[in-house]
């Protein structure tokens, strides 16, 4: 909750693009696929999380990574939940616990980091961006939600597209899409950032967007 607008800014929605782009809109789906090379584009909006456990259970989605989230505790239904993740052929879960009642479905858990190692950036709901650093090394085998990302990226074939080696790179290629193609028509609009060096990301103060 505390980076839900940081989540939305990134396209961590299945109704929205990154950069607060539309997934219904032809010119931001054109600017997406340009700016990524993505030459396959989703047609429309994807499944939010009520309708994806539905679509689980009927069977029309096979394979579901949950992270960060207990949805078997979380989400309305408990049982439908349950139900659906049983009969799912592939649960991946990555969390920062060794069991939850989501995880006792996981047919692979995968160790994350939580908010006391995580390294990145958070926007609140007034739009400041504030730099979050770790204080603790993560422990164990446990890597950040990107690394591993990018990891899983790798052994499908997008290692080239996916080649991060610091949360500075990312957060630098994204704030280049959020000024690709923008003109002015987007209030958020970070592409002045978009060429900080890894020192200056990581001496970042908090600014809230437009700027």
């Amino acid at each position: 909750q505390p980076n839900a607008m940081g989540g939305r800014e990134v396209g961590g929605l299945a109704n929205m693009l990154a950069a607060h782009m539309d997934l219904e809109n032809p010119d931001h789906i054109s600017a997406v696929k340009t700016y990524w090379n993505a030459p396959v584009m989703p047609k429309g909006q994807g499944l939010k999380a009520v309708d994806l456990f539905n679509a689980i259970e009927s069977g029309k989605v096979k394979f579901v990574w949950i992270m960060g989230t207990n949805p078997v505790v979380s989400m309305p239904n408990r049982g439908q939940v349950e139900r659906a993740l049983s009969k799912c052929d592939m649960v991946v879960v990555s969390d920062i616990v060794e069991s939850n009642d989501t995880l006792n479905y996981a047919h692979i858990a995968l160790p994350a980091t939580g908010w006391s190692e995580k390294d990145g950036t958070v926007t609140n709901s007034e739009r400041r961006i504030s730099r979050q650093r770790g204080i603790l090394l993560p422990p164990g085998s446990a890597k950040h939600d990107w690394q591993i990302l990018c990891e899983v990226a790798g052994k499908m074939g997008f290692s080239e597209a996916f080649n991060f080696t610091h949360p500075s790179q990312i957060f630098c290629e994204y704030a280049g899409l959020t000024g690709y193609q923008n003109n002015g028509k987007r209030q958020l609009d970070l592409s002045p950032l978009q060429a900080l060096s890894e020192a200056q990301y990581n001496g970042l103060s908090p600014l809230q967007w437009p700027f």
